[in-house]
């Protein structure tokens, strides 16, 4: 049984793999399966290749640097050694499941890997560099160490522009069609979009409601970018033929069983795979997980595992690396603050009353963005045109540079600089049981859900994000989150 996980609280995919297909698209299946082959094959090669060039890159720059006793060595030895450390990593990397399909969400799992990994490679090779320096200098090796997750953090990003510029190209792509235009339907939309990995192309979304056929569906993003049509159901074989669909999705959570089933079997008629979208049945407060038993999803009630050493390594970041930015930042705080004062009359600062870690109240600090008289608790601006925000903020909220004064609530530690945003009492008085989940941890500054496009929608509306952090937090997710923050994501509303 195979199945596409999609990281959503209200959404899970699971793909029948026992459906009949005729031969047509059996061997279509078999030149997806060699395609994705290729693409492991060329994963594992970019990997070790990234290791060797780190190692070789290391020693360059040893001698370049002229650092310690400038030792010599032959290509012989340098290509046995990062021959050596480069199989140490493919073998960590596949233990961690870098090599299995499908894609991390918004790729941090990626990066948060690649830094576990490297970690992990240091550690073991540390005691070798000990005892057998004469094969290799320290410095060799701490600058190949150093070197090898930014590399590799590069080189991922290189392959993932590489995948989705072949599959914008239609290169082993498969043609999906989505039942069900709503939320979860766009979600799904939005998700296979992003993923390119995946290979799946939404052509069409398929709903019943006949107002809004020919509609266009845009994914979830801060521009109005791709999109499909909408169709009029019902699902026949003679639709699922007419566009050429490999894969259906019905994406209806608690849709009723005569329409699953007339949807099930008009996919198996067309010889297509189907895939269904489960709804989320939770009457509590309870932790809830989801596991994928030979197709069967359960829900398992719990509490999420906490490790002190996590939240103490934590704490200690947040103190030691707030303080520092705080410190380096003072001239901007300075230039940032008197061109506010010029722009508008009113406080520097913005302050107000959000809601933390089990739901205790707090005051959190913004840089003023808007004009004074705009209502303080409503709903953020969700674009840059919102008649409530300034000239000067309109730049402070694109370059989220309005955020930097919530370094003192990381101080005081209200804040994290990881985690989900906190919200203001209104919208978190409205918060269902499912919701709450969001205050079992700290908030932060910045999360999963500010790198995702749906950060133009509001925060309650996006939970997939926040649950799936409080879920698999560590301390190299932190880090990965913090660097695609920086690297990619330093724009706002």
């Amino acid at each position: 049984m195979s199945s596409i996980g999609v990281d959503n609280s209200n959404a899970y995919i699971g793909l029948n793999a026992d459906t009949k297909v005729d031969p047509s698209a059996e061997h279509e299946v078999s030149i997806h399966n060699r395609f994705e082959r290729i693409l492991t094959a060329t994963e594992i090669v970019a990997d070790w290749m990234t290791v060797i060039i780190a190692v070789f890159g290391g020693y360059a720059a040893y001698h370049f640097l002229n650092l310690g006793k400038r030792a010599h060595y032959s290509f012989t030895t340098l290509s046995a050694v990062s021959i050596a450390m480069g199989v140490l990593f493919l073998i960590l990397l596949d233990r961690d499941g870098a090599y299995r399909p499908g894609n991390g969400l918004l790729r941090i799992k990626e990066t948060e890997r690649t830094l576990h990994v490297s970690a992990q490679a240091f550690l073991l090779i540390l005691p070798v560099t000990l005892f057998a320096s004469k094969f290799l200098a320290h410095w060799v090796f701490l600058i190949a160490m150093l070197s090898i997750p930014a590399l590799q953090i590069i080189q991922k990003q290189l392959l993932f522009v590489g995948v989705e510029a072949l599959r914008a190209r239609n290169i082993d792509v498969q043609r999906v069609l989505i039942y069900g235009a709503g939320n979860s339907g766009r979600r799904i939309l939005s998700v296979l979009l992003r993923s390119p990995k995946l290979g799946l192309k939404p052509v069409a979304m398929i709903d019943d409601n006949p107002d809004i056929e020919g509609h266009e569906v845009f994914e979830y993003a801060y521009r109005r970018g791709r999109s499909v049509n909408v169709i009029a159901g019902p699902i026949t074989p003679e639709l699922l033929r007419s566009f050429r669909c490999e894969l259906l999705i019905i994406a209806i959570p608690n849709l009723g069983r005569d329409k699953f089933t007339g949807a099930a079997n008009a996919a198996q008629a067309a010889g297509v795979r189907f895939a269904y979208v489960a709804s989320q049945a939770v009457s509590s407060g309870r932790w809830t997980e989801y596991a994928d038993m030979d197709g069967i999803l359960l829900n398992v009630f719990g509490k999420p595992a906490i490790k002190w050493q996590y939240d103490f390594a934590k704490r200690l970041f947040d103190l030691v690396s707030a303080s520092v930015l705080i410190l380096l930042f003072v001239p901007l705080w300075l230039v940032l603050s008197l061109l506010i004062r010029l722009e508008s009359p009113g406080p520097i600062f913005f302050r107000q009353l959000r809601v933390g870690k089990d739901g205790k109240p707090f005051t959190l600090f913004k840089f003023r963005s808007m004009y004074v008289n705009a209502p303080k608790y409503s709903f953020s601006p969700t674009n840059s045109s919102d008649p409530r925000i300034t000239r000067m903020g309109r730049f402070l909220r694109r370059t989220s540079l309005d955020e930097l004064p919530q370094l003192i609530n990381v101080i005081i530690g209200d804040m994290s600089l990881v985690g989900p945003r906190p919200e203001m009492p209104f919208i978190v008085e409205q918060y269902s049981a499912s919701h709450r989940q969001r205050l079992r941890v700290i908030p932060g500054i910045t999360g999963i859900w500010q790198l995702s496009a749906d950060r133009a929608f509001q925060i309650h509306e996006n939970m997939q994000y926040d649950l799936y952090y409080i879920q698999h937090r560590s301390f190299f997710m932190d880090f990965a989150i913090l660097l695609h923050t920086v690297l990619f994501a330093m724009h706002g509303v």
